[in-house]
């Protein structure tokens, strides 16, 4: 079926029926989603139709005062409805973003919080995917977020962005959120939280309560463990603390079984009643009541024989002793993403942006109000 053709039976389809899916149509049609997507974005162009997410929509009426093909390229500033800006693509249609987290749970509801409310705000769709922490499932999500037509993606890739050169073939724009690029993605945009930064003021913070001798906890699979150990040894250094004072440890993935993850956790308990211990930073919140809980079992406390900073922030201050937490600017992160999207597909030949957000120390009662630092027993 030549172009022209199918021009006519889209057109056709959106008379009868007042609305078409681009899935559905090219199927009808025996072409590729992408086929009937550059044909619904060429109709859209010449004004007879309207683009909305997935598919098109019969137009009544003009096109918008400055929409008309030839007005100009990239995003507009429109209205919507409630009088709230809405961006537009080239073509009028209203924008649509994707993101892709590897989660919806832990971490990440605030990333999408953030991420949506800005969305609403310029008036762009924001479309959901969840990976799963499957390297796999985020590649499918991803095609299936390109054949349903988004404008751009922002992507949370699973595991080290080193390791992933794939974006970069994606044939839209887009931006790692939580993720610093790596050489594979050399030219990629990305809005982090500056994770080095934020367990630097954790260990500066447990310096100036005294504590001398600060050890680490860490989770080996996380892909911001990296980060946070160099803010730990910064932090460290700038304090003029010994590294190799205090055990510094990392914690076993969660389906290793519970025996792996428990022997640093107890080594740490037997520093801590061995003197040799007195301050920790421990990623994530997680693993800080685990160890918190150890510490009364073996009938020590927080913060006087150990002075506690969590990483994360979701749920330390639930603690039994509310636990000091390092806060990554989640909402910030979500929001931000959006907003450097929005102005990359706004002008296409701007410099490429990547943003660090300080994160936020909040302190508790673990880390407050202890009694003077033990000597080492």
């Amino acid at each position: 079926m030549h172009a022209e053709e199918r021009h006519q039976a889209i057109l056709r389809r959106l008379r009868e029926r007042g609305s078409l899916r681009v899935t559905e149509f090219a199927e009808e049609l025996g072409v590729s989603s992408v086929t009937v997507r550059r044909d619904v974005e060429a109709l859209a162009e010449r004004g007879l139709l309207d683009r909305v997410h997935g598919g098109a929509v019969q137009r009544h009426g003009s096109r918008e005062p400055g929409a008309a093909a030839g007005a100009g390229a990239g995003v507009g500033a429109h209205r919507t409805l409630d009088g709230a800006p809405r961006a537009v693509a080239a073509d009028g249609a209203r924008l649509t973003f994707g993101l892709i987290v590897p989660a919806a749970d832990y971490y990440y509801p605030d990333v999408i919080k953030g991420a949506r409310a800005a969305a609403a705000a310029r008036g762009i769709r924001l479309v959901l995917a969840i990976s799963q922490y499957s390297p796999a499932e985020e590649q499918t999500q991803a095609a299936q977020l390109l054949d349903d037509g988004v404008d751009g993606l922002l992507i949370t890739p699973c595991g080290p962005a080193a390791d992933q050169g794939w974006p970069a073939g994606l044939g839209v724009p887009y931006l790692l959120v939580e993720r610093r690029p790596g050489p594979g993605l050399a030219d990629a945009e990305s809005v982090v939280t500056d994770h080095a930064a934020g367990a630097l003021a954790a260990v500066r913070h447990l310096a100036g309560l005294g504590r001398r001798r600060i050890g680490l906890l860490l989770r080996e699979d996380s892909p911001h463990t990296p980060l946070v150990e160099e803010g730990y040894l910064a932090g460290l250094a700038a304090a003029g603390l010994d590294p190799e004072a205090a055990p510094r440890l990392r914690l076993a993935p969660p389906g290793t079984g519970p025996a792996g993850r428990a022997a640093p956790i107890e080594r740490f308990t037997d520093a801590v009643a061995a003197g040799t211990l007195d301050g920790a930073l421990v990623h994530n919140d997680h693993d800080a009541i685990v160890l918190l809980q150890r510490l009364r079992a073996r009938g020590l406390s927080a913060p006087d024989d150990l002075a506690i900073v969590a990483y994360d922030d979701e749920v330390a201050a639930l603690a039994d002793i509310p636990l000091t937490a390092v806060a990554p600017p989640k909402l910030a992160v979500g929001a931000s993403a959006v907003g450097l999207l929005a102005d990359r597909l706004a002008d296409p030949g701007r410099p490429g942006h990547r943003l660090a957000i300080l994160p936020e120390l909040r302190v508790r009662e673990s880390s407050v109000g202890a009694t003077a630092s033990r000597p080492p027993g």
